[in-house]
């Protein structure tokens, strides 16, 4: 039982980040796929809203439940805030760039074809937003705390 307990201390930002980031890409890839083959707006369009409304949910599932970076004041919370979202719109051109190859150059332009170029782009900006969010955003906001 202690080894599972040192396992599950060792792992569990991780654990967590990969739950929270499969609800957050079901949000990515389900509010897509309605947006652009439901409503049949623009692929673009449709990944840019897939990723504001995805990026809102892993901002806080992030904060409070994978990294638990505390709120301390307004302006903490701003700044990591806007670091949040400067770096997920570094791999939202990430993301757009995928899709555009994957749907324009490609051709994976019906409903499967474009589900799966999202599951292999979300594959990719998932590793990238680990990357950022825990050696960049909020160990920065740690690092603030303590000034």
């Amino acid at each position: 039982m202690a080894a599972l307990t040192a396992l599950w201390q060792k792992y569990k930002s991780i654990i967590a980040y990969l739950f929270w980031g499969v609800v957050t890409t079901i949000v990515n890839l389900a509010s897509y796929q309605w947006l652009s083959t439901g409503l049949h707006w623009h692929f673009e369009v449709a990944t840019v809203i897939a990723w504001f409304l995805s990026v809102l949910v892993a901002y806080f599932t992030n904060k409070v439940w994978v990294f638990n970076s505390p709120y301390t004041t307004w302006r903490a919370f701003w700044d990591e805030l806007v670091q949040f979202f400067f770096y997920r719109g570094l791999t939202l051109l990430l993301d757009m760039a995928i899709v555009f190859i994957g749907v324009s150059w490609l051709g994976f332009t019906s409903s499967l074809g474009q589900f799966i170029v999202k599951v292999v782009d979300n594959v990719l900006v998932v590793i990238a937003n680990y990357v950022f969010s825990k050696w960049l955003i909020f160990k920065s906001n740690a690092k603030m705390m303590k000034k």
